[in-house]
């Protein structure tokens, strides 16, 4: 039985959840408010949720290798950000 929690094997694609996170990370949100709007509406998580799947994805080789141009941009944001906090 899944709880909708598991991760799919090295071997398997990305996971639906998973493409929804990066589908939304696609779009451009006019402000925050309506991103976390839509993470609750259509993908039915909380926005703290969202993030840990997220970031996780940012890891993820076979997230990289669906969408390489959304990975790449997040991940240099997220050096950056970290970078800053040092």
């Amino acid at each position: 039985m899944s709880t909708g929690n598991e991760r799919p094997h090295e071997g398997e694609g990305l996971s639906e959840e998973d493409e929804a996170v990066l589908a939304v990370e696609r779009r451009g949100w006019p402000t925050p408010g309506a991103k976390e709007r839509a993470i609750r509406e259509r993908l039915g998580m909380s926005p703290t949720r969202y993030y840990q799947v997220l970031n996780a994805l940012l890891d993820d080789p076979r997230a990289l290798a669906r969408d390489p141009v959304t990975v790449n941009r997040l991940r240099r944001r997220r050096d950056e950000q970290r970078g800053r906090r040092r």
